[in-house]
């Protein structure tokens, strides 16, 4: 009798941590976005090492996520996001160069 209250409680517990996880929407909406801008851009080529980058951590973010890791998919996500920027911001700006 005890033990299966112990272990009813126990799994009660265990499966608790999980519901208190939130999922990280608002941050994979933001690395998508960015990545998808900084291709737009021309990263590829214009930045490729940023562009890499931003690729490699957003496909993380994604497998993560997948996978239920949440906390490891947001800190992919937000590398992906900086990374991202950084290759947009990089390709425009060669652009301007190359304008003058």
């Amino acid at each position: 009798m005890f033990k299966t209250i112990k272990v009813l409680l126990l799994l009660l517990i265990v499966s608790g941590c999980g519901l208190t996880t939130v999922r990280p929407k608002l941050e994979m909406t933001y690395a998508q976005v960015a990545f998808l801008a900084a291709k737009e851009a021309g990263s590829q080529t214009l930045a490729p090492t940023e562009y890499r980058k931003a690729e490699f951590y957003y496909l993380k973010a994604k497998s993560s996520y997948r996978r239920k890791f949440f906390n490891k998919a947001k800190k992919y996500a937000e590398l992906s996001k900086k990374f991202a920027e950084k290759a947009e911001f990089k390709a425009y700006k060669k652009k301007a160069l190359d304008n003058l």
